[in-house]
């Protein structure tokens, strides 16, 4: 049997098969121990299976590596993975580290590692991909690339120096908010905040949003305070005031000073609710018309592609002003009945005065029976003067219902390490 080699940029985000071809998951990363004399050893494949959760998968229970896929005994552990003593995972923390080439050509960072199958059936790292400086002043040159074996380079000569975050962020740049959420915390804690550091303010914004609260806390912690009043202004103002209230106060106060004032402002007015009620757990951004407003001009405005889907479910009307907290409340106007009418229609006309706002004051329960017992996604907020003062949707209130660990379970796995 010839030497089989991928390279395992490529093999991240592959399908994960059973031998009856049912997909299981999809490969996020390469689980290796390094060894005193040869190449590091591959123990097993991080896998994201139903539910975002990432397990172990053992080298030894994966038959074939082809194609943009991965073929397994169809066994797997379904317990969550968690990091060992000794063990590396390639794409978190191989992949941008500085390398020296032995030959005294110079330092090269590892852009891709090739893992490859001997005749005995065995995975090792094989060939390293490395960049070299660039030689150009342009700022849009890139330096050499070439290809080094595992024993033709070795670490940076300065212990402890920062490895390049670049490269992981990089190959981050297609997952998903939820899914750079799980791959951040999967990081050890020194290499997080390296690449929290190199992801653009947005990018960190929506994976902040996906975590649990003691977690943002963290990431927040270990930013400075301008950086983290940056990311809080790229937050929704409900998750932003979420995170907020777990800060201190006088910390809270001084993140505030430092964002943008409309961004400050909707976060305190949301910090004066409970975190239980429909005020604490709306956002204070809905789309909001005049009752001469046409259909064509809510249409419009939903389309906006940075529009949260919830949100952009239904517009509201009300009387001036037009801005939370707005004149009265007139009514709702979903946009599937948008739909049925002329772009000419006034939204007046076709207002749905059957669903009844609830008072910020009213329990996250309350909401989910309301939301549950007329199948809405949305449900407009009013104050004691019935004024609009935001929108509470379903996915807030599902993520106050749900246990606040559910997006990690905090389970052991068991594997078997190759002898």
């Amino acid at each position: 049997m010839s030497t089989q080699r991928v390279f395992v940029a490529r093999l991240a985000g592959c399908s994960v098969f059973d031998p009856a071809g049912d997909r299981l998951g999809r490969v996020r990363d390469v689980v290796v121990v390094f060894r005193k004399d040869d190449p590091p050893r591959v123990i097993g494949l991080v896998c994201e299976i139903p539910g975002r959760r990432q397990v172990f998968l053992s080298i030894g229970r994966v038959t074939s590596i082809a194609a943009g896929q991965v073929i397994t005994t169809g066994l797997i552990n379904v317990r969550r993975f968690q990091q060992r003593g000794g063990e590396v995972r390639v794409l978190a923390e191989l992949i941008g580290r500085r390398v020296f080439l032995r030959d005294g050509s110079g330092g090269a960072h590892i852009e891709d590692v090739a893992i490859e199958r001997d005749r005995l059936g065995e995975w090792n790292v094989g060939q390293l991909f490395l960049r070299k400086p660039k030689t150009s002043a342009s700022p849009f040159a890139k330096g050499p690339t070439t290809f080094a074996a595992w024993s033709e380079v070795r670490e940076s000569a300065e212990p402890g120096e920062a490895q390049s975050a670049e490269q992981l962020v990089a190959s981050y740049s297609e997952l998903k908010p939820a899914d750079l959420a799980n791959a951040l915390l999967d990081l050890p804690a020194r290499r997080r905040l390296q690449v929290v550091s190199e992801l653009p303010d947005d990018r960190l914004a929506d994976a902040l949003e996906e975590m649990p609260e003691d977690e943002q806390v963290h990431i927040l912690d270990g930013l400075e305070d301008e950086r983290a009043a940056d990311i809080l202004d790229a937050m929704e103002p409900d998750d932003a005031a979420d995170v907020l209230a777990h800060i201190p106060e006088g910390q809270r106060e001084e993140l505030l000073e430092l964002m943008e004032p409309d961004e400050a402002d909707d976060v305190r007015a949301l910090l004066q609710y409970l975190p239980d009620t429909a005020g604490g757990l709306m956002t204070p951004e809905p789309i909001v018309l005049s009752a001469e407003a046409t259909v064509a001009e809510a249409l419009a405005l939903i389309r906006r592609h940075e529009l949260h889907p919830a949100l952009a479910a239904s517009v509201f009307v009300t009387l001036p002003p037009y801005e939370t907290p707005t004149g009265r409340l007139l009514g709702t106007v979903h946009f599937q009945r948008m739909l049925r009418y002329p772009p000419h229609e006034r939204l007046g006309a076709i207002i749905d005065d059957t669903v009844d706002p609830v008072a910020a004051t009213s329990s996250a329960s309350e909401v989910a029976r309301m939301l549950a017992s007329y199948d809405l996604v949305s449900l407009p907020v009013v104050d004691q003067a019935h004024r609009l003062v935001g929108v509470v949707s379903v996915d807030d209130v599902l993520d106050y219902l749900l246990p606040k660990d559910w997006r990690s379970q905090d389970e052991e796995h068991d594997r078997e390490l190759a002898q």
